[in-house]
């Protein structure tokens, strides 16, 4: 089984780096899963080893490694921000910034939230306003840039733009959210638009690229529910409405894909659904509101369980260990806030959004926990691990930790 949870993860995109990196948000594979061995089995009470450490701005975009360089996205004074770090050391090799004058309508912070992404030699950001710049990895020069949200006529959403972007073949595909332009795909060279598809509002959970019976497949899950397109044009082969009946409310994990069937969830009186992706339908292997129903946090699978954080975030959340196939509950642990998580062997690296860092055993067997420590503020970010070094940021500073045996 453990095998064949790599296999599966492998199925994903093809890798966007080399082997040792951690280019897109939600890893190599963008699923929550990490291939490096030779990690800490446990740490002490005070947490890893700090490596080094940089103080940021606003944001809660995570950082982003490909080889010796870090991409860090963060809002300092009136300026978005890119940096290009030495990723060993933190030591800045470039830097590029623009004026925004983006302002959340809630209240909720101005920086970015979408997470960079890294592939060949080009960098793409994509900011709370909208603004899509791609730019060159090794100088930071910009080499295009896109402002969707003013192109496509996108209305300001509850929190600005947050779904990070996807490479496929030679697109970069992105939820824009406007009329006959839900869904777009530019040329990820030129910027240029390729094609549009779907006026589905965006939401804020990002897409996966899949292969299923030998096709590939753009798996999206938008404001209203899932979307599964074909990339070479669009065009839609399956949908499915899954959201809550309110209107204040958001769809924000990312789906979660095993072989040829999909997980989604929400909160709100909404949770989880597991469908089979057939030639012509979309089958229900199981859905309901009391197995998993997450909210910002995305879930992850490993040897036929999901894990992650059942409840809506604001209001206490539980860590959850679920069966794919059923959506049994095999295991709930309580005191572990809501957080991100990665699966690495046999273990999870979890980070709450407390600040709280724990290595647990990834079975359905219990919860089985070996170290935690608090290690940052309270926070919203997403974790990265590369060459044996996790990274993770709140709203003061950017942690590297040296996680290797």
């Amino acid at each position: 089984m453990r095998r064949m949870s790599a296999i599966l993860g492998c199925m994903l995109l093809p890798l966007i780096g080399v082997a040792g990196d951690w280019p897109q948000f939600l890893g190599p594979t963008r699923n929550n899963l990490c291939p490096e061995t030779g990690l800490l089995a446990s740490f002490p009470a005070r947490g890893p080893k700090v490596l080094w450490e940089k103080t940021v701005g606003e944001g809660y975009s995570a950082p982003v490694i490909a080889g010796d360089r870090l991409i860090l996205f963060h809002r300092v004074g009136k300026k978005d921000l890119v940096e290009c770090l030495d990723a060993a050391t933190g030591k800045p090799k470039w830097s590029f910034e623009y004026e925004t004058e983006y302002e959340d309508r809630l209240g909720k912070g101005n920086g970015p939230r979408s997470t960079p992404l890294i592939s060949g030699k080009h960098v793409y950001t994509l900011a709370a306003d909208g603004r899509l710049h791609c730019l060159d990895l090794e100088t930071g020069k910009k080499v295009w840039v896109r402002a969707l949200n003013d192109e496509y006529g996108v209305a300001q959403g509850y929190f600005g733009v947050a779904t990070s972007p996807l490479i496929e073949g030679d697109l970069i595909v992105l939820n824009v959210g406007g009329k006959n332009a839900g869904i777009v795909a530019l040329n990820k060279d030129t910027g240029k638009e390729v094609w549009k598809s779907t006026s589905d509002p965006a939401s804020y959970s990002s897409p996966s690229a899949v292969t299923v019976g030998g096709d590939r497949r753009l798996i999206f899950f938008t404001r209203s529910g899932l979307f599964i397109l074909d990339p070479a044009d669009g065009k839609v082969l399956h949908s499915k409405r899954w959201r809550a009946r309110i209107e204040a409310s958001v769809n924000a994990s990312a789906p979660v894909v095993v072989g040829d069937e999909v997980f989604l969830s929400a909160s709100y009186n909404t949770g989880g659904i597991v469908l089979k992706v057939k030639k012509d339908a979309l089958e229900e292997i199981w859905s309901n509101d009391t197995s998993l129903s997450t909210h910002y946090s995305t879930s992850v699978h490993h040897d036929g369980y999901l894990y992650g954080f059942h409840g809506r975030q604001e209001q206490g959340t539980e860590f959850r260990c679920v069966e794919w196939k059923t959506g049994k509950v095999r295991w709930r642990k309580e005191g572990l806030s809501c957080g991100a998580l990665i699966v690495v062997g046999d273990r999870m690296i979890v980070l709450s959004e407390d600040g709280e860092l724990a290595l647990v055993d990834a079975t359905p067997e219990g919860y089985k926990e070996r170290a935690r420590a608090k290690v940052l503020n309270s926070f919203r970010s997403h974790l990265a691990l590369s060459n044996g070094r996790l990274y993770a940021r709140d709203e003061k500073k950017l942690v590297c930790w040296d996680f290797k045996k």
